[in-house]
């Protein structure tokens, strides 16, 4: 018995040396059960590509709050954790909610960010502030509190 297994091994490694990689030939399959048998030389590439992600931290708290400089100018900043997989450079923009009129702006620095990220500084300005500005049939009082001027959206470019 032992003679037929040693035999069998023998025959089952003469043949796969005598094959072509990717493929396997025997008569009968190894003894023992059906084990399975790995086919040489064969070896299949996985590839992938990686998409781009940025993530911001804790976006939920970031908020600024603009601090009055003058009579009609104020401004503000906040800082803004980026997390990324790519060199980027970001862009903002702002838009008025129409509480209160007058010149808008807004800035990022630094705005390019280099992988695996960094912090950065939003600010936003606002000059020529007419705090005349009705609000519906309400003009904004004096006094009033956290009062939602603007919005300001991010943007992101791989550089």
């Amino acid at each position: 018995m032992l003679k037929k297994s040693l035999f069998a091994i023998v025959a089952v490694a003469m043949l796969a040396t005598i094959t072509t990689a990717g493929e396997i030939k025997i008569h009968n399959w190894p003894t023992g059960g059906f084990i399975p048998q790995e086919i040489p030389g064969l070896s299949i590439p996985v590839t992938m590509d990686i998409g781009y992600w940025v993530h911001i931290k804790d976006q939920d708290k970031i908020k600024i709050k603009m601090t009055q400089k003058g009579i009609h100018e104020y401004e503000g900043c906040t800082d803004m954790v980026v997390d990324c997989n790519f060199n980027l450079t970001l862009s903002v923009s702002i838009s008025a909610t129409g509480k209160i009129s007058g010149k808008y702006s807004t800035s990022i620095s630094p705005a390019d960010i280099d992988l695996p990220g960094g912090t950065t500084t939003v600010c936003a300005k606002l000059k020529e502030a007419d705090l005349n500005t009705k609000s519906g049939d309400v003009y904004m009082a004096g006094g009033s509190k956290n009062v939602h001027v603007a919005n300001i959206k991010v943007k992101v470019v791989p550089r």
